[in-house]
Protein backbone atom coordinates (compact mmCIF):
# COMPACT_ATOMS: atom_id res chain seq x y z
CA UNK A 1 0.00 0.00 0.00
CA UNK A 2 1.48 3.50 -1.00
CA UNK A 3 0.80 6.54 0.77
CA UNK A 4 1.44 10.35 0.12
CA UNK A 5 2.10 11.98 2.86
CA UNK A 6 1.87 15.87 3.16
CA UNK A 7 2.00 18.43 5.79
CA UNK A 8 2.36 22.51 6.26
CA UNK A 9 0.72 23.69 3.40
CA UNK A 10 0.18 27.33 4.99
CA UNK A 11 -2.20 28.27 1.92
CA UNK A 12 -3.26 31.41 2.27
CA UNK A 13 0.17 32.71 3.75
CA UNK A 14 1.08 36.47 2.67
CA UNK A 15 4.56 38.16 2.69
CA UNK A 16 6.59 41.18 1.11
CA UNK A 17 4.27 43.99 -0.93
CA UNK A 18 4.01 42.25 -4.52
CA UNK A 19 1.16 41.93 -6.22
CA UNK A 20 -0.24 39.70 -9.45
CA UNK A 21 -1.65 41.24 -11.78
CA UNK A 22 -5.11 39.87 -10.63
CA UNK A 23 -4.60 41.43 -7.16
CA UNK A 24 -3.75 38.86 -5.00
CA UNK A 25 -0.24 38.86 -3.24
CA UNK A 26 2.68 37.20 -4.99
CA UNK A 27 3.59 35.15 -2.28
CA UNK A 28 0.21 34.00 -1.42
CA UNK A 29 -0.07 32.83 -5.11
CA UNK A 30 3.04 31.06 -5.14
CA UNK A 31 2.10 28.76 -2.19
CA UNK A 32 -1.28 27.88 -3.68
CA UNK A 33 0.79 27.14 -7.12
CA UNK A 34 2.57 24.80 -5.61
CA UNK A 35 0.20 22.85 -3.69
CA UNK A 36 -1.90 22.59 -7.29
CA UNK A 37 1.60 21.52 -8.87
CA UNK A 38 1.40 18.62 -5.72
CA UNK A 39 -2.05 17.77 -6.74
CA UNK A 40 -0.82 17.15 -10.53
CA UNK A 41 1.72 14.81 -9.43
CA UNK A 42 -0.47 13.58 -6.86
CA UNK A 43 -2.82 12.26 -9.49
CA UNK A 44 0.06 10.92 -11.76
CA UNK A 45 1.47 9.09 -8.71
CA UNK A 46 -2.11 7.48 -7.52
CA UNK A 47 -1.28 6.47 -4.19
CA UNK A 48 -3.71 4.18 -2.68
CA UNK A 49 -3.96 6.66 0.74
CA UNK A 50 -3.33 10.63 0.99
CA UNK A 51 -2.42 11.99 4.38
CA UNK A 52 -2.11 15.92 5.37
CA UNK A 53 -0.53 16.60 8.52
CA UNK A 54 -2.13 19.83 9.78
CA UNK A 55 -1.30 23.72 9.22
CA UNK A 56 -3.22 23.43 6.42
CA UNK A 57 -4.19 27.15 5.98
CA UNK A 58 -1.57 29.86 7.59
CA UNK A 59 -4.60 31.49 9.52
CA UNK A 60 -7.55 29.94 11.16
CA UNK A 61 -9.48 32.62 9.31
CA UNK A 62 -8.16 32.27 5.80
CA UNK A 63 -9.28 34.48 2.42
CA UNK A 64 -12.23 33.52 0.61
CA UNK A 65 -9.86 33.04 -2.29
CA UNK A 66 -7.67 30.36 -0.02
CA UNK A 67 -10.59 28.19 1.17
CA UNK A 68 -12.66 28.22 -2.37
CA UNK A 69 -8.53 27.59 -4.17
CA UNK A 70 -8.29 24.56 -1.44
CA UNK A 71 -11.95 23.28 -2.11
CA UNK A 72 -11.01 22.84 -6.09
CA UNK A 73 -7.78 21.22 -5.57
CA UNK A 74 -9.47 18.03 -3.05
CA UNK A 75 -12.42 18.28 -5.70
CA UNK A 76 -10.12 17.63 -8.36
CA UNK A 77 -8.25 14.50 -6.21
CA UNK A 78 -11.24 13.06 -4.77
CA UNK A 79 -12.80 13.38 -8.89
CA UNK A 80 -9.25 11.66 -10.29
CA UNK A 81 -8.41 9.35 -6.86
CA UNK A 82 -12.22 8.18 -5.60
CA UNK A 83 -10.49 5.26 -4.14
CA UNK A 84 -7.94 6.65 -2.64
CA UNK A 85 -8.99 8.32 0.91
CA UNK A 86 -7.54 11.37 2.16
CA UNK A 87 -6.96 12.16 5.78
CA UNK A 88 -6.44 15.78 7.32
CA UNK A 89 -5.85 17.03 10.56
CA UNK A 90 -5.55 20.43 11.98
CA UNK A 91 -2.05 22.10 13.59
CA UNK A 92 -2.24 25.14 15.51
CA UNK A 93 -2.69 27.74 12.88
CA UNK A 94 -5.58 25.81 11.72
CA UNK A 95 -6.62 25.46 15.57
CA UNK A 96 -8.92 28.82 16.93
CA UNK A 97 -7.63 30.03 19.99
CA UNK A 98 -11.23 30.35 22.03
CA UNK A 99 -14.17 27.77 21.87
CA UNK A 100 -16.32 30.86 20.47
CA UNK A 101 -14.09 30.68 17.08
CA UNK A 102 -15.31 28.18 14.30
CA UNK A 103 -12.90 26.27 12.05
CA UNK A 104 -13.51 26.29 8.04
CA UNK A 105 -12.12 22.68 7.71
CA UNK A 106 -15.37 21.06 8.57
CA UNK A 107 -16.09 22.41 5.32
CA UNK A 108 -14.44 19.83 3.33
CA UNK A 109 -16.04 17.02 4.88
CA UNK A 110 -18.87 17.29 1.98
CA UNK A 111 -16.11 16.73 -0.22
CA UNK A 112 -15.82 13.21 1.94
CA UNK A 113 -12.29 14.14 3.45
CA UNK A 114 -11.39 12.31 7.00
CA UNK A 115 -10.72 15.51 8.86
CA UNK A 116 -9.83 15.32 12.72
CA UNK A 117 -10.18 19.32 14.57
CA UNK A 118 -9.80 18.70 18.08
CA UNK A 119 -10.41 15.07 18.92
CA UNK A 120 -8.31 12.26 17.63
CA UNK A 121 -9.58 9.98 15.73
CA UNK A 122 -9.23 6.38 14.51
CA UNK A 123 -10.51 5.42 11.21
CA UNK A 124 -10.17 1.63 9.33
CA UNK A 125 -9.91 1.86 5.42
CA UNK A 126 -11.19 -2.77 5.23
CA UNK A 127 -10.12 -2.42 1.31
CA UNK A 128 -6.50 -1.07 2.27
CA UNK A 129 -6.47 -3.36 5.53
CA UNK A 130 -5.45 -0.31 7.51
CA UNK A 131 -5.95 1.61 10.28
CA UNK A 132 -5.72 5.30 10.79
CA UNK A 133 -4.76 6.81 13.83
CA UNK A 134 -5.54 11.25 13.39
CA UNK A 135 -4.16 12.61 16.07
CA UNK A 136 -4.51 17.07 15.72
CA UNK A 137 -2.70 19.68 17.12
CA UNK A 138 -5.46 20.59 20.38
CA UNK A 139 -5.63 16.87 21.11
CA UNK A 140 -2.00 16.86 22.51
CA UNK A 141 -1.83 20.43 23.65
CA UNK A 142 -4.27 19.17 26.39
CA UNK A 143 -3.04 18.09 30.09
CA UNK A 144 -4.26 14.87 29.16
CA UNK A 145 -2.61 13.35 25.98
CA UNK A 146 -4.57 10.82 24.23
CA UNK A 147 -2.17 7.35 23.98
CA UNK A 148 -0.65 7.21 20.48
CA UNK A 149 -0.90 2.92 20.33
CA UNK A 150 -2.75 1.24 17.62
CA UNK A 151 -5.94 -0.92 18.16
CA UNK A 152 -5.40 -4.34 19.10
CA UNK A 153 -6.79 -6.54 17.18
CA UNK A 154 -7.19 -3.67 14.14
CA UNK A 155 -5.83 -4.06 10.84
CA UNK A 156 -2.72 -5.47 9.30
CA UNK A 157 -1.18 -1.96 8.34
CA UNK A 158 -1.50 1.04 10.75
CA UNK A 159 -0.41 4.28 10.49
CA UNK A 160 -0.39 7.66 12.95
CA UNK A 161 -0.82 11.37 11.57
CA UNK A 162 -0.04 13.90 13.82
CA UNK A 163 1.23 17.55 14.22
CA UNK A 164 3.79 19.03 16.46
CA UNK A 165 7.75 19.36 17.73
CA UNK A 166 9.85 16.48 17.96
CA UNK A 167 13.18 17.49 20.50
CA UNK A 168 16.29 18.92 18.84
CA UNK A 169 14.78 19.59 15.09
CA UNK A 170 15.76 23.03 14.07
CA UNK A 171 17.67 24.30 16.91
CA UNK A 172 20.82 25.54 15.50
CA UNK A 173 19.24 27.29 12.85
CA UNK A 174 15.70 28.47 14.59
CA UNK A 175 13.83 26.81 11.73
CA UNK A 176 11.49 24.73 14.23
CA UNK A 177 8.51 26.97 14.20
CA UNK A 178 6.57 28.27 17.67
CA UNK A 179 3.65 26.83 19.21
CA UNK A 180 3.40 23.50 18.34
CA UNK A 181 3.12 20.74 20.79
CA UNK A 182 5.96 18.38 21.98
CA UNK A 183 6.26 15.01 20.96
CA UNK A 184 9.17 12.44 21.81
CA UNK A 185 9.79 9.21 20.95
CA UNK A 186 8.37 7.66 23.89
CA UNK A 187 4.95 9.32 22.67
CA UNK A 188 4.90 8.19 19.02
CA UNK A 189 6.11 4.81 19.58
CA UNK A 190 7.05 4.21 16.53
CA UNK A 191 7.70 0.54 17.12
CA UNK A 192 4.25 0.17 17.54
CA UNK A 193 3.24 1.51 14.36
CA UNK A 194 3.89 0.47 10.25
CA UNK A 195 4.16 4.85 9.48
CA UNK A 196 4.07 7.81 11.47
CA UNK A 197 3.37 10.57 8.83
CA UNK A 198 3.76 14.19 11.33
CA UNK A 199 3.59 17.82 10.44
CA UNK A 200 5.39 21.26 12.21
CA UNK A 201 8.86 21.01 11.23
CA UNK A 202 9.12 22.66 6.92
CA UNK A 203 11.93 20.38 6.31
CA UNK A 204 11.84 16.42 5.36
CA UNK A 205 13.28 14.68 7.91
CA UNK A 206 13.41 11.90 10.07
CA UNK A 207 12.61 10.80 13.40
CA UNK A 208 13.02 7.03 13.24
CA UNK A 209 13.01 4.79 10.06
CA UNK A 210 9.50 4.83 9.83
CA UNK A 211 8.09 8.30 11.23
CA UNK A 212 8.91 11.12 8.99
CA UNK A 213 8.36 15.10 8.90
CA UNK A 214 7.07 15.06 5.18
CA UNK A 215 8.41 19.29 5.24
CA UNK A 216 6.61 22.24 3.71
CA UNK A 217 5.90 22.51 -0.10
CA UNK A 218 7.31 25.99 0.35
CA UNK A 219 10.31 27.68 1.99
CA UNK A 220 7.84 29.33 4.98
CA UNK A 221 9.07 31.17 8.33
CA UNK A 222 10.36 30.86 10.56
CA UNK A 223 13.81 31.35 8.83
CA UNK A 224 13.55 30.13 5.05
CA UNK A 225 17.29 30.53 4.72
CA UNK A 226 18.17 28.19 7.76
CA UNK A 227 15.97 25.71 5.97
CA UNK A 228 18.49 25.74 3.16
CA UNK A 229 21.18 25.29 5.14
CA UNK A 230 19.42 22.27 7.37
CA UNK A 231 18.50 20.40 3.76
CA UNK A 232 22.51 21.10 2.89
CA UNK A 233 23.51 19.76 6.22
CA UNK A 234 21.16 16.62 5.03
CA UNK A 235 21.96 15.96 1.79
CA UNK A 236 23.56 12.84 1.21
CA UNK A 237 23.02 11.31 5.03
CA UNK A 238 20.93 8.02 5.78
CA UNK A 239 17.34 8.23 6.09
CA UNK A 240 16.95 6.17 8.48
CA UNK A 241 18.23 2.16 8.40
CA UNK A 242 16.30 1.73 4.86
CA UNK A 243 19.02 3.96 3.01
CA UNK A 244 19.03 6.93 1.43
CA UNK A 245 16.67 9.50 1.18
CA UNK A 246 17.72 11.46 -1.77
CA UNK A 247 15.86 15.32 -2.02
CA UNK A 248 16.58 18.40 -3.33
CA UNK A 249 13.98 21.26 -2.32
CA UNK A 250 10.45 21.00 -0.89
CA UNK A 251 8.32 18.42 -1.81
CA UNK A 252 5.70 15.55 -0.40
CA UNK A 253 7.03 11.78 0.87
CA UNK A 254 5.42 8.74 -0.99
CA UNK A 255 5.75 5.78 1.28
CA UNK A 256 5.73 1.73 0.82
CA UNK A 257 3.59 1.21 4.41
CA UNK A 258 4.50 -2.44 4.91
CA UNK A 259 8.49 -2.19 4.54
CA UNK A 260 7.95 1.86 5.33
CA UNK A 261 10.34 2.53 2.35
CA UNK A 262 10.21 6.56 2.17
CA UNK A 263 10.80 8.23 -1.25
CA UNK A 264 11.31 11.91 -1.86
CA UNK A 265 8.49 13.56 -4.62
CA UNK A 266 10.41 17.24 -5.70
CA UNK A 267 7.69 19.98 -6.52
CA UNK A 268 9.37 22.62 -8.77
CA UNK A 269 8.84 25.82 -7.16
CA UNK A 270 7.23 29.26 -8.62
CA UNK A 271 10.32 30.85 -7.80
CA UNK A 272 13.43 30.37 -5.98
CA UNK A 273 15.25 31.11 -2.84
CA UNK A 274 18.59 32.33 -3.58
CA UNK A 275 21.16 33.00 -0.35
CA UNK A 276 24.34 34.43 -2.29
CA UNK A 277 27.63 33.72 -1.44
CA UNK A 278 28.06 36.00 2.04
CA UNK A 279 30.78 39.16 1.73
CA UNK A 280 33.13 39.76 4.46
CA UNK A 281 33.10 43.39 4.83
CA UNK A 282 36.15 44.11 7.45
CA UNK A 283 38.37 46.60 5.87
CA UNK A 284 36.31 47.72 3.01
CA UNK A 285 35.48 51.11 1.93
CA UNK A 286 32.17 51.72 1.33
CA UNK A 287 33.00 52.00 -2.58
CA UNK A 288 34.99 48.63 -2.45
CA UNK A 289 31.49 46.79 -0.72
CA UNK A 290 29.75 48.23 -3.69
CA UNK A 291 32.32 46.78 -6.12
CA UNK A 292 31.62 43.46 -3.90
CA UNK A 293 27.64 43.36 -3.64
CA UNK A 294 27.61 44.07 -7.15
CA UNK A 295 29.75 40.87 -7.74
CA UNK A 296 27.41 38.48 -6.34
CA UNK A 297 24.28 39.82 -7.78
CA UNK A 298 25.78 40.17 -11.21
CA UNK A 299 26.86 36.09 -10.60
CA UNK A 300 23.26 34.94 -9.96
CA UNK A 301 19.72 35.09 -11.71
CA UNK A 302 18.05 37.17 -8.98
CA UNK A 303 15.43 38.72 -11.48
CA UNK A 304 11.68 38.00 -9.67
CA UNK A 305 13.51 35.63 -6.94
CA UNK A 306 13.64 35.86 -3.63
CA UNK A 307 17.24 36.71 -2.91
CA UNK A 308 19.29 37.38 0.55
CA UNK A 309 23.17 38.57 0.74
CA UNK A 310 24.71 38.89 3.76
CA UNK A 311 27.36 40.93 4.48
CA UNK A 312 29.94 40.85 7.78
CA UNK A 313 31.07 43.16 10.07
CA UNK A 314 29.79 46.18 7.83
CA UNK A 315 30.92 49.97 9.80
CA UNK A 316 28.13 52.22 10.61
CA UNK A 317 29.81 54.96 7.98
CA UNK A 318 30.40 52.39 5.67
CA UNK A 319 26.32 51.14 5.16
CA UNK A 320 25.79 55.32 5.43
CA UNK A 321 27.92 55.42 2.49
CA UNK A 322 26.70 52.77 0.26
CA UNK A 323 25.37 53.23 -3.44
CA UNK A 324 21.55 52.77 -2.23
CA UNK A 325 20.30 53.69 -5.49
CA UNK A 326 22.16 50.39 -6.71
CA UNK A 327 20.30 48.65 -3.53
CA UNK A 328 17.05 50.17 -4.47
CA UNK A 329 17.82 48.88 -8.38
CA UNK A 330 18.59 45.27 -6.70
CA UNK A 331 15.52 45.22 -4.71
CA UNK A 332 13.12 46.22 -8.05
CA UNK A 333 14.77 42.95 -10.25
CA UNK A 334 14.05 41.02 -6.94
CA UNK A 335 10.71 39.85 -5.89
CA UNK A 336 12.49 40.63 -2.54
CA UNK A 337 16.07 41.57 -2.25
CA UNK A 338 17.28 41.61 1.49
CA UNK A 339 21.05 42.75 1.94
CA UNK A 340 21.37 41.90 5.34
CA UNK A 341 24.25 43.91 6.70
CA UNK A 342 25.49 42.56 9.91
CA UNK A 343 27.82 45.34 12.11
CA UNK A 344 31.42 44.46 14.00
CA UNK A 345 31.28 42.73 16.89
CA UNK A 346 32.19 46.21 18.85
CA UNK A 347 29.50 47.82 17.44
CA UNK A 348 26.77 45.18 18.77
CA UNK A 349 26.55 46.67 21.88
CA UNK A 350 26.61 44.80 25.13
CA UNK A 351 24.45 42.48 24.86
CA UNK A 352 26.90 39.92 22.77
CA UNK A 353 28.28 36.79 25.01
CA UNK A 354 31.65 37.14 25.91
CA UNK A 355 33.58 34.51 23.74
CA UNK A 356 30.50 33.39 21.69
CA UNK A 357 30.74 35.53 18.61
CA UNK A 358 27.04 35.26 18.96
CA UNK A 359 24.80 38.53 19.78
CA UNK A 360 21.46 37.95 22.02
CA UNK A 361 18.64 39.98 20.97
CA UNK A 362 17.21 42.43 22.36
CA UNK A 363 14.13 42.67 24.02
CA UNK A 364 12.34 44.59 20.99
CA UNK A 365 14.16 42.21 18.51
CA UNK A 366 13.07 39.73 20.51
CA UNK A 367 9.16 40.67 19.88
CA UNK A 368 9.74 41.76 16.81
CA UNK A 369 10.88 38.43 15.77
CA UNK A 370 7.68 37.04 17.86
CA UNK A 371 5.26 39.08 16.36
CA UNK A 372 6.73 38.48 12.54
CA UNK A 373 6.19 34.68 13.02
CA UNK A 374 2.61 34.68 14.89
CA UNK A 375 -0.08 33.26 13.01
CA UNK A 376 -2.18 36.13 12.17
CA UNK A 377 -5.97 36.29 10.58
CA UNK A 378 -6.13 36.96 6.74
CA UNK A 379 -7.14 40.16 7.21
CA UNK A 380 -4.78 41.85 9.28
CA UNK A 381 -1.23 43.45 7.69
CA UNK A 382 1.62 42.11 9.37
CA UNK A 383 3.74 44.86 9.13
CA UNK A 384 1.57 47.22 10.72
CA UNK A 385 0.83 44.05 13.48
CA UNK A 386 4.16 44.26 14.11
CA UNK A 387 5.28 48.26 14.15
CA UNK A 388 2.11 48.25 16.79
CA UNK A 389 3.91 46.65 18.73
CA UNK A 390 7.25 47.47 19.04
CA UNK A 391 5.63 50.76 19.55
CA UNK A 392 3.30 49.23 22.14
CA UNK A 393 6.85 48.00 24.12
CA UNK A 394 9.26 51.20 22.98
CA UNK A 395 6.13 53.56 25.04
CA UNK A 396 6.49 51.78 27.90
CA UNK A 397 10.25 51.66 27.76
CA UNK A 398 10.11 55.60 27.43
CA UNK A 399 7.45 56.27 30.14
CA UNK A 400 9.70 54.21 32.75
CA UNK A 401 13.36 55.59 31.66
CA UNK A 402 14.75 57.66 34.48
Amino acid sequence: MRLAHLADLHLGFRQFDRQTPKGTNQREADIAEVFRRAVDDLLEQQPDLIVIAGDIFHSVRPTNAAILFFFRELHRLRTGLPASPIVAIAGEHDTPRSTETGTILRLYEALGVDLAIEEPRRIVYPKLDCGVLAVPHQALAQAERPALRPESGGPTLNVLVSHGVHGGLGEERGTMEYGGAQLSRELLAPEKWNYIALGHYHTAQSVATNAWYSGSLEYLPPNPWGQLQDEAAQRGTRGGRKGKLERTGKGYLLVDVKSARVSFRPITPVRRHLDLPPVQAAGLNAKELDAQIAERVSAAKIDDQIVRLLVWDVDRTVARDLDHAAIREYKARALNFHLDLRRPESQRGAGSVAGAGVRRQTLTETVRDFLGRRPLDAELNRESFVKLGVDYLESVAREESP
